[in-house]
């Protein structure tokens, strides 16, 4: 018994099969459930491809990794640049992992997938969690060129760039809390970004007034590095 016709793809003789998701299952585990059993299933002889809205969920997943790994980057530059070091950008970057693993708790807990938009929102967290560490590194920094002790400095900075980094936060949970809530039009589907960017930003931000001031504590130099052009000022006086 032969096909009436037979169907090819990119040229080889193929066979389709679609399935739709169970209730709470997401696509990425759908995908990973497919592909083990065709490992199981078929031999050598058979090669299996994605295409329609899975092609497009495995191109998009790949894309936005390395979207993250470049804002990673591009951050670290610009910092390293504005701090005219190498260490304390490090400090600032350690934010990251905090909220990091602040939105994948909240997925969790909210029964949410590590879909598009929940990744689109960890890429929003690396801009968003960075600038409560430059606050408190930057404060310090200013605070040791003065005299004080780093320990001494870190210690004021946390203190006293603790209402700014609460009032950013807060704003920026307000804002994001009604994509969290899916409210408006079609917003079921970003649901898991703002819940993300909401749970990170308030686990970092806790975290970060005392993750950020024990590794400064621990990884800056105790003598304060003066700007380039204060350097020149002072020469050039001399």
């Amino acid at each position: 018994v032969t096909p009436p016709q037979l169907y090819r793809y990119n040229r080889y003789i193929s066979a389709t099969i679609s399935a739709s998701l169970a209730t709470g299952v997401s696509l990425g585990e759908g995908l990973r459930t497919l592909d083990e059993i065709a490992e199981e299933v078929l031999d050598d002889n058979f090669n299996t491809t994605l295409s329609g809205s899975s092609k497009e969920f495995a191109d998009g997943s790949s894309s936005i990794l390395f979207a993250f790994l470049l804002a990673l980057v591009l951050i670290y530059l610009t910092l390293a640049a504005q701090f005219e070091s190498f260490i304390d950008p490090f400090i600032v970057m350690l934010t990251v992992p905090l909220a990091l693993a602040g939105a994948l708790f909240s997925l969790w807990y909210f029964s949410q997938t590590l879909n598009i938009f929940s990744q689109i929102g960890m890429i929003m967290l690396i801009g968003l969690v960075t600038k409560n560490g430059i606050l408190i590194v930057e404060f310090a920094n200013q605070r040791k060129l003065e005299g004080l002790h780093k320990n001494e400095a870190v210690f004021e900075a946390a203190v006293s760039r603790f209402r700014p980094i609460l009032m950013t936060t807060l704003s920026t949970v307000l804002g994001i809390l009604p994509i969290a809530l899916a409210l408006g039009a079609g917003s079921e589907s970003r649901v898991s970004m703002g819940i993300s960017v909401v749970g990170g930003l308030i686990f970092a931000s806790l975290l970060t007034l005392y993750v950020i001031p024990a590794l400064y504590s621990y990884l800056s130099p105790k003598e304060a590095q003066k700007p380039v052009a204060l350097e020149e000022e002072v020469l050039e006086k001399v």
